[in-house]
């Protein structure tokens, strides 16, 4: 007996296969999506930074990190610098805040103008070191600020440089882009000592 072969014939909604592509690709944009997000917006790290000596502004050493007493800001600035001119009163309002508590290593590069001068004047209660360009090539730091919170071994567990980007301002007529260098230091050196603060209640804890 032969039987003959039934032709099947499958039809197939246009409709339903733009609805199903539609979908799978929505679920397969917000796995991308997903897997860039950020794990955390807090500027943490652990990174052990190099070693050096250096005089300060009155001639004393500082063997780092093994002169370190705990927690300390390190600070790459110079006086032109409109970041470190916005930044720095943060820096001395942490100092009075935490009451001894807290040092601020001010290692100065790129200067043009007297560092110590401009420290004075200013009544910071920075550790001053007028010649750091040796240190900022050895830690890498190309640019000012440079702004670390390191343990009592050296060990860094903050800096600005692993801070996430602060949202710009609502307005558009205020874009980021348009901003002066001072108008961006206004906004950033607020953000970048907030943070700071976090990490270091994290660091005496």
């Amino acid at each position: 007996m032969i039987f003959g072969r039934i032709p099947v014939t499958i039809q197939v909604n246009p409709f339903n296969l733009n609805k199903f592509l539609t979908v799978f690709l929505a679920i397969a944009a917000s796995l991308v999506l997903a897997s860039c997000k950020p794990h955390s917006t807090e500027a943490t790290m652990d990174w052990q930074t190099p070693a050096f000596q250096l005089e300060d502004s009155s001639g004393l050493e500082i063997d780092y990190p093994a002169d370190l007493k705990g927690p300390t800001i390190v600070l790459f600035w110079a006086s032109w610098c409109p970041y470190c001119k916005a930044l720095m009163p943060h820096l001395q309002s942490i100092v009075d805040e935490y009451d001894g508590r807290i040092d601020v290593l001010a290692l100065n590069f790129r200067e043009d103008e007297d560092p110590a001068e401009y420290i004075s004047n200013r009544g910071f209660d920075f550790r001053l070191f007028p010649e750091s360009d040796s240190v900022a090539q050895l830690w890498g730091v190309k640019g000012t600020p440079g702004l670390f919170l390191v343990d009592q071994t050296g060990r860094a567990v903050f800096s600005n440089f692993s801070l996430p980007e602060k949202a710009g301002p609502a307005n558009p007529a205020l874009a980021v882009e348009d901003m002066k260098h001072y108008q961006k230091a206004a906004r950033k050196a607020p953000y970048w000592a907030a943070h700071l603060r976090l990490a270091i209640d994290g660091a005496l804890r």
